[in-house]
């Protein structure tokens, strides 16, 4: 392997050697399922379903565990606030998040576990916590002892005296610094049996036990959002390494989408759900926009720069589909080397997308010249190279159509057809000024027109970068 990733826990990048040769083991941070899903949410979705292809490409079988958290204080109140029971609330919109990866092509997990599936095992790392001396019970709570671990704040940066939790009040807490592993029930809400009272877990445990039991002690990489470092990430490394586990050896972290410079949040009101987003562009070109950028960048949304995105994709679609047209169909070939050393370098979508770009002008360069088969190669490079990005155009999900797109296309389809006849007729009798005249209007509805040995054809949006 010559892939190269940045370890948020060491702060550099590293070179990447699996625990288990041949095999990768990955956890991402999911959903905590308490609304509807927007671009920030399913962000991370795609950026890592991007590093799961390219593992896979490189030969490696990937376990790929996505958890679901439904069990939250958010999913309690809000459900509460609809009148609605709390399991209900968090399936419905577990549902709702499972749609949208579907619709942007996110391979499903390997595993999906949900949080209330494990509380067996997150009895037995709160016991194993107690016996080590990393944590302690008070009032039916169970806390984690953060000064009992000398490493605490490692991955964060977080000083003790700047740690400040950010949880609800429980009590019989001993030290400010301390987080929750077991809450104790409340009336009204859900709860389920442990040796210390009936209560629910917290939300850093889960993730511990959930990840250690499907993966096993030590894996390989653990990834989510950054606004997780802290005070989840830390947190979850704390009671791992406090029970005995080595945990991840890698942590990998996706910026933010921003509107404004601000992180995209319902709770600053300034989110954009996936079904309002489909109404805009294609699922294709939405996933496209939203894996553009280097994965730790943040991504500051606009219309202008969505619909730049989606033109910019559609003439990557537009050339593998004239190149079917003319010269066959287009079998799935390998990556370029300018591809694979840019997705070696951490991932760096931004250049392995110009690569495929490059591909695209120099097999239009091919086509033009009649070239079929060098156009045919190039086709099968831009299709192994956007199958990795998770948006090969000839992918059954991107390609099929069905209903009302079908019958838009056909009716499209006969008006422009018309117009390239009468353009025929012109060229015929030598009037180049009404030949022109058809091509240029076509060009600004976003046709291009192009003259072969067996007459025109037309494509959508393929005029080069």
């Amino acid at each position: 392997m010559t892939l190269r990733l940045f370890d948020s826990a060491t702060r550099e990048v590293r070179d990447f050697v699996p625990l288990r040769p041949g095999t990768a083991s990955v956890y991402l941070c999911g959903a905590t399922v308490q609304g509807v899903p927007h671009i920030g949410h399913v962000r991370s979705g795609i950026a890592f379903d991007v590093l799961r292809r390219w593992l896979a490409y490189r030969g490696l079988d990937v376990l790929f565990v996505r958890n679901v958290t439904d069990i939250d204080d958010k999913i309690l109140r809000k459900a509460a606030d609809a009148d609605r029971p709390w399991w209900e609330w968090a399936a419905t919109h577990e549902r709702e998040f499972t749609q949208a990866y579907d619709a942007l092509g996110v391979l499903p997990p390997s595993a999906e576990p949900r949080a209330t599936g494990f509380i067996t095992q997150m009895v037995t790392y709160m016991e194993r916590l107690i016996d080590r001396g990393h944590a302690y019970a008070a009032d039916g709570n169970v806390y984690f002892d953060v000064r009992s671990l000398p490493e605490y704040g490692s991955l964060s940066g977080h000083k003790l005296e700047d740690v400040h939790q950010g949880e609800s009040a429980g009590t019989g807490k001993r030290d400010p610094l301390d987080f929750t592993l077991w809450k104790a029930a409340k009336p009204g809400e859900p709860s389920w049996p442990t040796p210390w009272g009936v209560g629910r877990p917290g939300w850093h445990l889960e993730c511990s036990a959930m990840a250690t039991s499907l993966l096993g002690a030590e894996f390989d990489i653990h990834c989510g959002g950054m606004d997780l470092i802290f005070p989840h990430h830390e947190n979850e490394i704390a009671q791992s390494h406090g029970a005995g586990d080595g945990f991840a050896q890698y942590w990998l972290h996706n910026g933010w989408v921003t509107m404004s410079g601000e992180k995209m949040s319902k709770s600053l009101g300034n989110v954009v759900s996936i079904p309002v987003m489909l109404q805009q562009v294609r699922p294709v070109e939405l996933r496209y926009y939203l894996g553009s950028a280097h994965y730790r960048s943040m991504l500051e949304y606009s219309d202008k720069a969505l619909h730049e995105a989606a033109a910019g994709y559609r003439r990557i679609e537009s050339f593998v589909h004239r190149v079917v047209d003319r010269a066959g169909d287009v079998p799935v070939g390998e990556v370029t080397d300018e591809f694979a050393a840019a997705l070696d370098d951490d991932l760096g979508v931004p250049a392995a997308l110009a690569a495929v770009h490059n591909a695209v002008r120099e097999g239009n360069t091919a086509l033009e010249a009649g070239d079929g088969e060098r156009a045919r190669a190039i086709a099968g490079q831009i299709r192994a190279m956007t199958a990795v990005l998770g948006t090969d155009p000839l992918d059954p999900q991107w390609s099929s159509t069905s209903g009302a797109d079908d019958d838009a296309h056909a009716a499209l389809d006969v008006l422009i057809k018309a117009e390239l006849d009468r353009r025929a007729q012109a060229r015929a009798a030598k009037d180049w000024a009404v030949a022109d005249e058809v091509r240029d209007r076509l060009a600004r509805a976003g046709i291009e027109v192009t003259d072969t040995p067996d007459g025109a054809t037309w494509a959508l949006n393929s005029k080069e970068d």
